[in-house]
């Protein structure tokens, strides 16, 4: 997608999503809001697809098709709430069509294999008040999980936190469903915000969760992250990316394997759809 094309979806984005994401005004100052919160951010799993290309950038997009991302991370001691820098930060998330680089068996079909690749991946290093910043696209999604980024915090060679992030599930249908970029896929989106499983048994209380703001050529996601400088993350990887008997190769691409770590690969049944999506909305039926 050229850049003026890009940015006429992302603009038609922008002003459509703003009707369905309520209190955006407070999502807006949240995201911009230097103070941090003082609270430990959960581990969470660091699943099946971590790979350290040994890369210290902030642009990891690498010219992935996608809505631009820009994804802002403080980290912070839970304990004393003061910043910490110089601390190393990882991130790896998928493409807009569920790809994840450096692993084979990748797409809803399992037919590419991205084995040397390395978009979407990265590692920054902590500034004097705490942040890194990295430049990316919104992801996409695979069938097994809601959207989400994961990440890594490392003092000297000491893992602190492995977790994961989320986005507004609003925001995150509009872009699947407008973008042509996310669009063309094989099933329905079946696992949302509402019913995944890492968020339910990670992160009930939505702490991982990030503040997004609009900007006119991009959306930026802020999240401060609270360690314990002393503790070291127990969550580790699910196996290796699930290797499926062929009869299944056309099924579920890479969810977690069943009764792993990763739990079930999709999540409970949603009743109502539009109400699970866009926070606070009450419907008669």
């Amino acid at each position: 997608m050229s850049s003026s094309t890009r940015r006429g979806f992302l603009g038609f984005v922008s002003a459509s999503a703003a009707g369905l994401l309520p209190d955006r005004a407070h999502a807006a100052n949240v995201a911009t809001d230097a103070e941090p919160a003082c609270i430990l951010t959960p581990q969470a799993e660091e699943g099946p697809f971590y790979s350290d290309p040994k890369l210290i950038r902030s642009d990891i997009a690498e010219g992935r098709p996608g809505v631009p991302l820009t994804l802002r991370l403080g980290v912070i001691d839970a304990g004393s709430c003061t910043a910490i820098h110089d601390a190393r930060v990882d991130i790896w998330h998928c493409d807009a069509k569920g790809l994840y680089s450096a692993f084979a068996g990748q797409s809803d079909d399992h037919t590419i294999d991205a084995t040397g690749k390395t978009f979407l991946r990265g590692t920054q290093t902590t500034d004097g008040a705490g942040w890194v910043t990295f430049n990316t696209i919104y992801p996409g999604w695979y069938d097994g999980r809601t959207t989400h980024i994961h990440f890594k915090v490392f003092l000297r060679d000491r893992t602190v936190l492995t977790g994961q992030t989320f986005l507004p599930d609003a925001l995150n249908e509009f872009i699947y469903t407008n973008v042509p970029d996310y669009g063309s896929r094989a099933r329905q989106r079946m696992v949302i915000n509402a019913n995944d499983h890492v968020i339910e048994r990670s992160d009930p209380e939505h702490r991982a969760f990030c503040a997004v703001k609009e900007e006119r050529d991009r959306y930026i996601a802020t999240l401060t992250l609270g360690v314990d400088r002393r503790a070291e993350a127990t969550v580790g990887r699910v196996g290796p990316p699930p290797l499926l008997p062929p009869g299944l190769r056309g099924g579920p691409p890479p969810g977690p394997p069943p009764g792993g770590m990763g739990g079930p690969t999709f999540g409970r049944p949603i009743k109502d759809r539009l109400a699970a999506l866009v926070p606070g909305l009450k419907r008669d039926h």
